[in-house]
């Protein structure tokens, strides 16, 4: 159960990909980042089964940090704000304000 629950997710996020590949956040002091949500794939186990997220989940969702409004606003991913809360917390990121 819980691989097809990551598979479907994973081909979820797949299709969304292209979709966000193309756009390029640009902030003040800021590197240039691709909003790719396939970039979050290490966070995948968090999602699915609440577990405490990775250390390399926790740089993606940093590097990313830009891009979590577009991310927030998109219906697809609606299903996932909770688990992205508390990933995030988990993280000792803040919950973007959009």
């Amino acid at each position: 159960m819980k691989f097809t629950t990551l598979a479907f997710i994973f081909f979820v996020l797949s299709l969304v990909a292209p979709i966000y590949g193309g756009i390029v956040k640009v902030s003040w002091g800021e590197k240039k980042v691709a909003c790719t949500v396939t970039e979050l794939q290490p966070c995948l186990p968090s999602v699915i089964d609440g577990s405490q997220p990775s250390t390399q989940c926790c740089e993606k969702l940093k590097e990313q940090n830009s891009c979590f409004c577009d991310y927030l606003q998109n219906p697809q991913f609606s299903q996932y704000i909770t688990a992205a809360k508390q990933i995030l917390a988990a993280c000792k990121i803040p919950y973007p304000n959009c």
